[in-house]
């Protein structure tokens, strides 16, 4: 797995960890955060290498999902570069157009 792809789950994570299952979020916290193995995750749970690799493939697909669906850190990202447009180039208008907006 790239390094962009590891940070794009990582970040999808912190969005969206607590709607996977109790052993998908423990399994990709353990791989992503921890940087765990998928054999130090299976020996740690007493289940196989493949299980761990299964559930760890399903949760990214399933916080992707929820990313595509519900697109917070889309949002936040455009968010930002609102901002940082603002940082640039402030005025009042410019403040409350960024406000109106997204809020």
């Amino acid at each position: 797995m790239e390094l962009n792809e590891m940070l794009e789950v990582s970040i999808l994570l912190d969005y969206y960890k607590n709607l996977l299952s109790d052993r998908q979020k423990e399994y990709l916290l353990e791989h992503f955060e921890e940087d765990l193995s998928l054999t130090e995750i299976g020996k740690r749970h007493n289940v196989s290498r493949q299980a761990i690799y299964d559930n760890i493939k399903r949760g990214i697909k399933i916080l992707r999902n929820y990313e595509k669906i519900i697109g917070f850190h889309k949002r936040d990202l455009e968010l930002k570069a609102q901002l940082e447009e603002l940082k640039e180039n402030f005025t009042k208008k410019n403040l409350e157009s960024i406000i109106e907006k997204n809020f």
